[in-house]
């Protein structure tokens, strides 16, 4: 089989040292929480050789890549129309699963954060995470309220998941190598069905807070809060980077009741 080129457009770097998949695939949880597993992004099949020598779990691919796909289709023909050749941020779950699954991959570092937000819309199915992102993008999924990394991202994945930086990877084991350090972080569902809060406004009030970080929030949600009935609130003298995930929902429930 000739090998897969690797598209720039696609953002594709693909892993090459076989000891990393290895313990990228020895990262997901076997504790019976789910056995689906859904791997973004495959390539040519490094981590797939590893998932695939799984027993316990049924293993689905998706790639939208026709090259890759194609390629895919002769090296495991075993996976029928468990080989998908589509976009994983356009992909209905529903249609392919029934219960929790597991999504896992050596992610597309262009399109990292939309495939964060699309698990995230899938909260409820997807119970764990394991992924390789750029380091930048690790390190803001990790970040801790009152460091400079600390962002939308890291309140949104800490309200529903447990976050975890894993191990760093460095640009030699990928063709062809990115011009950053990657890392492998593993995010566990947590056991929250629904914040103790309107959760739309939560969103909002965190995306309205992260998007002018420089200001207090008394600033930053202007438009959010009624300022008559809110001028003695300590949370909104400070900045959204000082806030956890409890802060902002215990916020939320403020601005909330005080319209």
């Amino acid at each position: 089989m000739s090998l897969v080129r690797a598209k720039k457009h696609l953002g594709q770097h693909f892993l090459t040292d076989k000891n990393i998949a290895a313990k990228i695939v020895e990262s997901l949880r076997t504790d019976g929480r789910f056995t689906q597993v859904l791997e973004v992004g495959p390539g040519m099949g490094v981590l797939s050789d590893f998932l695939l020598q799984k027993p316990d779990y049924q293993t689905h691919l998706i790639d939208i890549d026709t090259e890759s796909y194609e390629f895919l289709k002769k090296k495991y023909p075993q996976l029928g129309d468990r080989l998908i050749n589509d976009d994983f941020l356009e992909m209905d779950f529903s249609k392919f699963f029934t219960g929790p699954l597991a999504v896992i991959g050596n992610f597309p570092y262009n399109i990292s954060s939309q495939i964060l937000f699309k698990v995230l819309d899938n909260r409820q199915q997807v119970v764990e995470v394991v992924g390789m992102f750029q380091k930048e993008v690790a390190e803001r999924c990790t970040a801790k309220a009152g460091s400079k990394e600390y962002g939308i991202l890291s309140v949104f994945l800490q309200a529903y998941y447990k976050v975890e930086y894993l191990f760093t990877v460095k640009a030699g084991v990928f063709n062809p190598p990115p011009k950053v350090l990657s890392a492998v972080i593993r995010l566990t569902r947590n056991e929250v069905e629904a914040l103790n809060c309107d959760e739309k406004l939560f969103w909002q009030v965190v995306k309205a807070g992260f998007n002018q970080r420089r200001k207090t929030l008394r600033n930053a949600l202007s438009s959010l809060i009624n300022k008559e009935k809110m001028t003695t609130e300590p949370l909104l003298e400070l900045r959204a980077e000082r806030l956890t995930v409890p802060d902002f929902i215990d916020l939320t429930n403020k601005i909330s009741a005080n319209r």
